[in-house]
């Protein structure tokens, strides 16, 4: 059996367009009964084309992808899945918006494999260096701003006031602690909480 040449194309939702990766699949070319399409998000890589795709592939087959990031939603998913496929199954990927990700073999002699391998993993350096940065530019913004008096969160609601009237009638049987809160603009909980504070504090 001769090796084959298959795609694989993904988008994270139904309604997203298939059409632009799709039409670089049969520049390729490549059959449309080779093109293995998945219309769905998962918590995990547990797509159902591309496991029928993974069934299918056999040995020095080659599989296109129009970019890097339909193979996972982030590095590890990506780098987990190239090498699934480039040394589990052994077929060669081509990513065709990254020719520098090309497992097949090149004419200055060093293998496709070797190349891509060592071109996915400085991508992945960078790529996860880059969240690290991100994680301490945010905490080191989160601190300044803490200095500076910034606060966060949702912001404390003030007693209003007629909440010491509002109160009076509760406590007299008057109205429901939902109606008070109604009254009040707030909702029971937030109603509890206030008089629990003017409690702590035997004022209001």
């Amino acid at each position: 059996m001769g090796k084959k040449t298959y795609g694989y194309v993904r988008v994270s939702s139904r309604d997203q367009n298939i059409d632009r990766q799709i039409a670089a699949m049969e520049k390729i070319p490549i059959r449309k009964e080779d093109i293995y399409i998945d219309r769905q998000s998962g918590k995990d890589f547990d797509r159902p084309s591309y496991r029928r795709l993974l069934n299918r592939l056999r040995p020095g087959d080659t599989l296109f992808v129009k970019s890097i990031d339909r193979l996972g939603r982030n590095y590890d998913e990506i780098i987990e899945q190239w090498r699934t496929l480039t040394k589990a199954k052994d077929v060669d990927i081509v990513v065709i918006d990254f020719p520098l990700l090309d497992t097949r073999n090149h004419v200055n002699g060093l293998t496709g494999k070797f190349i891509s391998d060592l071109v996915l993993q400085i991508m992945s350096y960078v790529a996860q260096i880059e969240r690290e940065n991100i994680r301490q530019r945010q905490a080191e913004g989160i601190a300044v701003a803490k200095l500076k008096g910034v606060a966060f969160g949702r912001p404390r609601k003030e007693i209003p006031e007629e909440f010491p009237d509002v109160v009076k009638l509760w406590e007299n049987n008057q109205i429901s602690m939902r109606e008070a809160a109604r009254r009040l603009g707030t909702s029971h909980s937030m109603f509890a909480k206030w008089i629990s504070q003017c409690q702590d504090k035997n004022k209001c």
